[in-house]
């Protein structure tokens, strides 16, 4: 595989199709609107953001990515999902956010382009589609500057996620559309630890994401088992 073909055209689709909901609170995407003040919050926490060149890894439609070109950093998204991309840009014109722009390119081929050229780089909820999760990995490390942060969000493998985040969140509370999720792509955190620490990122924190679904409520906790997040610095 080419580094810069670190993709699966399925899951591409998969987003593609559902590229006009993105901006839907009510839609498929309603899970991410929800947990994005939540993970804005302690990414700035970390990294304040203001003034910050920032990369958002695997953007989709802009849901991060806008919100953190609205606390004053400069951001660049990518993706390779097209539609989801336009969706984006449509947004950015609408709600006349200022301090972001959009790309169709890979994090591999950013990475040869431009080096140690970002701040902040985040990667939320995209290690798990794709075929080779430590390529994106490296890639990340390679484009965040010495001394910079790197976040990521991502879902555990283990029995209790396959029944939360698959069969939970798909086919029972119907959060997620059926399919989102493959088992056998989820990332256990010893392994992300170790793309980490092979790509000279030194992990700071973690932390895990809990949901009631009776109260329809998201917080964040020390619990890894399911849904995840790493926070990194660059040696």
């Amino acid at each position: 595989m080419h580094n810069t073909d670190n993709f699966d055209p399925a899951e591409l689709e998969k987003f593609s199709a559902l590229a006009h909901r993105w901006w839907d609170t009510e839609s498929e995407f309603r899970p991410l609107h929800q947990i994005n003040p939540l993970r804005l919050e302690w990414i700035e926490n970390l990294a304040p953001l203001k003034g910050q060149r920032v990369l958002d890894v695997g953007c989709g439609g802009g849901i991060l990515a806008d919100a953190m070109a609205r606390k004053g950093a400069s951001v660049l998204g990518i993706d390779l999902a097209t539609k989801a991309l336009k969706v984006a840009q449509l947004h950015a014109l609408e709600a006349q956010t200022s301090g972001v722009q959009y790309q169709e390119i890979s994090a591999e081929a950013l990475a040869s382009e431009q080096p140690q050229s970002f701040d902040v780089v985040t990667c939320m909820e995209m290690l798990e589609h794709v075929p080779d999760p430590s390529s994106i990995v490296k890639a990340c490390a390679t484009l965040v500057k010495p001394g910079g942060h790197v976040f990521f969000s991502t879902i555990n493998r283990n029995a209790k996620a396959f029944l939360f985040a698959i069969v939970g969140a798909e086919y029972v509370l119907n959060l997620l559309p059926r399919g989102t999720h493959e088992y056998d792509k989820l990332v256990k955190p010893s392994e992300l630890d170790g793309y980490c620490r092979t790509s000279g990122l030194t992990l700071q924190q973690t932390r895990g994401m809990q949901y009631n679904p009776l109260t329809r409520h998201y917080w964040l906790d020390a619990n890894t088992s399911v849904n995840y997040m790493f926070a990194t610095t660059k040696d």
